[in-house]
């Protein structure tokens, strides 16, 4: 049975206000977390998280870091846009298929 999906913020704002710039959504075995409206990191069950480098401002970057604890090691493993592209069309390709692919990435701002 399909769940409904589940959003949330994530991170450590002290009001519900500012946490909408912070948001993690959960359909099924796709979790995406988003700074602002722009996805950021992504995990599929069975694999490890994906992260992208910061290209923005320092509120992603505390983001970033709200997602996989901001360590020198974390850092370094996250991608650039290319590698995050290609890693999501390997691992969240095969989830989706036809119209609802194109339904579901455009709603993903992807």
């Amino acid at each position: 049975m399909l769940t409904l999906p589940k959003i949330r913020s994530y991170g450590e704002y002290s009001s519900n206000n500012y946490g909408a710039h912070a948001l993690q959504v959960e359909v099924g075995p796709l979790t995406v977390w988003f700074s602002y409206r722009t996805p950021v990191a992504f995990q599929v069950d069975n694999h490890n998280r994906v992260m992208l480098r910061n290209y923005w401002s320092t509120v992603t970057g505390k983001h970033l870091n709200w997602i996989d604890g901001g360590s020198r090691q974390a850092k370094k493993n996250r991608v650039v846009q290319e590698e995050f592209d290609r890693l999501w069309q390997e691992q969240v390709g095969p989830l989706l298929a036809g119209d609802v692919a194109e339904t579901f990435l455009a709603s993903m701002g992807v």
